[in-house]
């Protein structure tokens, strides 16, 4: 299967894609909302609810923005590097459970820190973004392994 060949079978399959699914994939987070399925040789996550993923698409352009800075990128509406797409995803989970102070959440679950983050600071644009970006600056994905 070539690669044009895969995204349209991928677009067929999943129609609700999820924003997170770098990080779902990575095995850092993981969220209720979402579900894995392989194509091909890959592993693909899909958002089982369209209000769910309408806030996380909200969150990571918000997210993309304000991580300009940080990511040292001029223009972050394009697709981004590997490791910055990681970086923001990962680094926001992180940060919004900082700024909750881990309140009885799940790491795992990215719909229920969004959601309990929402309730706390009434929308995404009042979310504390300057603690949320100290964490994203911080967050170290894995180092390649060396070769022998």
């Amino acid at each position: 299967m070539d690669e044009t060949e895969y995204r349209s079978a991928y677009q067929d399959i999943n129609p609700t894609r999820c924003v997170y699914e770098k990080a779902i994939n990575s095995r850092v987070c993981n969220c209720s909302q979402a579900k894995r399925f392989n194509l091909a040789d890959r592993e693909g996550v899909s958002c089982n609810s369209a209000q769910a993923q309408k806030l996380c698409v909200e969150l990571m352009q918000v997210l993309r923005e304000k991580a300009r800075f940080v990511l040292q990128q001029v223009n972050v509406d394009e697709q981004l590097p590997h490791n910055a797409e990681i970086k923001i995803q990962n680094g926001g989970v992180k940060g919004l459970l900082r700024v909750l102070n881990n309140e009885a959440l799940s790491e795992q679950d990215i719909f229920q820190v969004l959601a309990t983050a929402i309730s706390k600071y009434q929308t995404i644009e009042q979310l504390p973004y300057s603690v949320i970006m100290q964490e994203v600056a911080a967050y170290q994905g894995r180092r390649r392994r060396k070769k022998k």
